[in-house]
């Protein structure tokens, strides 16, 4: 299944209720729709971010906003096939992917 948010600029209180009162799984999937707060600050609060949403029981598929550094400049990136498509992933992170725009 896939779901669709706005911008959560770094809160995920509306996703862990969300997970909480829905029970996903990691085959579902949210779609946050820009600005989602996974690389607003480019340091220790990005991986915090990064690291409780990826504890989430669900798959989050994040198209960067206006307020977010592009994950082509963040070396910890590298690019993946997902869903026919190629999006950008973070080993550490793995079940957060970003829209790959531009790629090879």
């Amino acid at each position: 299944m896939f779901y669709i948010t706005g911008d959560t600029h770094g809160d995920f209180h509306r996703l862990r209720y969300f997970c909480d009162r829905i029970q996903p799984s990691k085959n579902d999937t949210m779609i946050i729709l820009g600005d989602a707060g996974f690389n607003f600050y480019g340091g220790w609060r990005d991986a915090l971010a990064k690291s409780s949403v990826s504890k989430l029981p669900i798959t989050v598929f994040s198209i960067h906003g206006n307020h977010e550094m592009r994950p082509g400049t963040i070396p910890s990136y590298h690019i993946t096939e997902w869903h026919g498509g190629k999006v950008y992933v973070e080993d550490e992170y793995n079940r957060i992917a970003k829209e790959e725009k531009g790629a090879e």
